[in-house]
């Protein structure tokens, strides 16, 4: 991985998890979002006490068709900002395609431009033989692997009321033709102040994979809202130097209201 933008969407899919050890991805049916649902967040760095803005990560739900079946088309784009594309640019672009009766994916894209890195993949899961199609191969995969997009809706359906303070989560993900198997750290709940506001919050901890910005192990932190959505408001860990917060700062067309914002900042 060669940005915070890589690592913030694997970071959400920590999410998608069964609720108890060995339960599979399969069969879970959709309550959490809707058609047209757009959620952007802000990717702030600090350093040495100063704070400062490096760009936004937009993810976007609309319902289509591909091959004759209507599938729920999942778009994540992060972007830098102007002044900091001299510093470090960064235009990727992630599509998951998700059946929506089953919330498995069908289809995973990948095209990325990341400080001169350039990577596109293009993903076929097979769900009859349990294989994922890539550009470089026909790769086996677990049952009901996600990918690191359709991870973060799936995860959204969770009833996480089940969930003990320091239970851990097992889960995999398919990612660069390889398949990750992680887990979550639940933490309980509590009420965080963000860029956006104050809410109340389930608190997990994800055990990451050691990479070019992050120390493996479970340094990272999650925050999402403690209401029906399940959206996350703050991903907050520290980096090689210095530490990453990513919030959320704005949102269109949730399935419901968003009652775990005590209040406006």
């Amino acid at each position: 991985m060669k940005s915070i933008y890589a690592l913030f969407f694997i970071t959400l899919s920590v999410l998608a998890s069964p609720l108890k050890a060995g339960e599979g991805f399969c069969g879970m049916r959709n309550t959490a979002f809707q058609n047209s649902e757009q959620i952007t967040f802000k990717v702030m760095y600090a350093v040495v006490g100063a704070h400062f803005g490096a760009g936004e990560v937009t993810f976007s739900t609309n319902l289509e068709m591909l091959n004759n079946k209507p599938v729920y088309h999942f778009t994540g784009e992060g972007n830098t900002y102007p002044f900091y594309d001299k510093v470090f640019k960064v235009r990727d672009k992630y599509e998951s395609f998700i059946d929506t009766a089953t919330l498995q994916p069908i289809k995973f894209i990948r095209n990325v431009y990341e400080g001169g890195y350039k990577k596109y993949e293009n993903v076929s899961f097979n769900k009859v033989t349990n294989t994922a199609i890539t550009n470089q191969g026909v790769y086996k995969l677990p049952d009901c692997i996600q990918d690191v997009l359709s991870a973060i809706y799936y995860a959204r359906n969770i009833n996480f009321n089940g969930l003990k303070p320091d239970d851990k989560i097992p889960f995999s993900i398919f990612l660069d033709n390889e398949v990750y198997n992680m887990y979550i750290r639940y933490l309980g709940k509590e009420t965080i102040k963000t860029k956006y506001g104050k809410f109340k919050a389930i608190k997990f901890k994800p055990l990451l994979i050691k990479g070019t910005l992050f120390e493996g192990g479970e340094k990272m932190t999650v925050w999402v809202s403690d209401d029906a959505n399940h959206i996350p408001v703050r991903v907050e860990s520290p980096i090689t130097v210095g530490t990453v917060k990513v919030d959320m700062i704005s949102y269109k067309n949730l399935r419901y209201p968003l009652s775990s914002l005590v209040s406006l900042r």
